[in-house]
C-alpha cells in the first residue's frame, strides 16, 4: 500500500501539546476557520473523522493549507478499507476507535503512526504489542481517570490516550493518573458553537482547555 501524504507526522507538535483534536461532522468551510484558531492556541495535532461528510476534501484542505504547521490525522479508521481510504486523502497519521490487527500492522509497516483504540487491558496490552503508537483509550469517560493509573501501575510502559467525555474539568485528572495525552472532541469543538459560528468562543474555549494543561 502506497502511502500518500502531504506531510509527515511531527513529533514535536504533539509533544508541545500532547493533545488530539477531533473534528467530527465538521464542514469544510467551518474547519477553515477552526484550523487557524487552533493553530495559534499550539493545538497542532487535528483529526478529521472517517465518518464526516466530505471528508475527503476536509482532509485535503487542511493538509495543503496548513500541512507544514498542523499534524493532520484521520480518524474512525476501523478496517483495512478505511485505512486505504484514509491514506489516500492524505493522512499523517491513523486513530481506530477498535483494534484491528491488520490496520495497526500496515501502519507500522509503512511507518504511519497510529493511535489505536482499545478498552481493556488485554485489548490495551495488545495494540501496544503490535506497534501501536499510542493507545486510544475509548471511552475514557466510562472509566474515569482512576481507570489509568491502575493499567499505569503494571504497564508503565504503555503510552495511553484516554479519548471520550475529555474537557477542560477533567483533562488535568486524567493527565495526572498517568495519561500521555488526551484526544478531545465536543470538549473543545462544541457543536452548537460551531453551528452557531461563533469564532470568538470557540477560541476562548481552546483557551481555556490549554490553560489547564499548560
Amino acid at each position: 500500500m502506497e502511502k500518500k501524504t502531504k506531510a509527515d507526522f511531527n513529533w514535536s507538535f504533539f509533544e508541545e501539546l500532547p493533545v488530539i483534536g477531533i473534528l467530527r461532522g465538521v464542514a469544510v468551510d467551518d474547519i477553515a476557520h477552526i484550523l487557524p484558531l487552533c493553530l495559534a492556541e499550539g493545538l497542532r495535532t487535528i483529526e478529521v473523522t472517517l465518518n464526516t461528510e466530505d471528508v475527503e476534501r476536509s482532509v485535503n484542505y487542511a493538509t495543503n493549507h496548513f500541512g507544514d504547521k498542523l499534524n493532520i490525522g484521520v480518524g474512525t479508521v476501523c478496517c483495512r478499507e478505511d485505512l486505504e481510504k484514509a491514506l489516500s486523502y492524505g493522512a499523517s497519521f491513523i486513530v481506530t476507535p477498535n483494534l484491528d490487527e491488520e490496520v495497526v500492522r500496515e501502519c507500522v509497516k509503512i511507518g504511519v503512526p497510529v493511535f489505536c483504540g482499545a478498552f481493556t487491558p488485554t485489548e490495551i496490552y495488545r495494540a501496544w504489542k503490535l506497534g501501536a503508537f499510542m493507545v486510544k483509550v475509548f471511552p475514557a469517560d466510562n472509566l474515569g481517570a482512576k481507570y489509568f493509573s491502575n493499567i499505569i501501575a503494571p504497564f508503565d510502559n504503555i503510552k495511553l490516550l484516554p479519548t471520550g467525555g475529555i474537557n477542560a474539568a477533567n483533562v488535568r485528572d486524567y493527565l495526572n493518573s498517568g495519561a500521555s495525552g488526551v484526544g478531545v472532541s465536543g470538549g473543545i469543538f462544541s457543536k452548537e458553537i460551531i453551528d452557531k459560528k461563533d469564532w470568538k468562543a470557540l477560541e476562548k474555549r481552546l483557551k481555556t482547555f490549554v490553560s489547564c494543561i499548560s
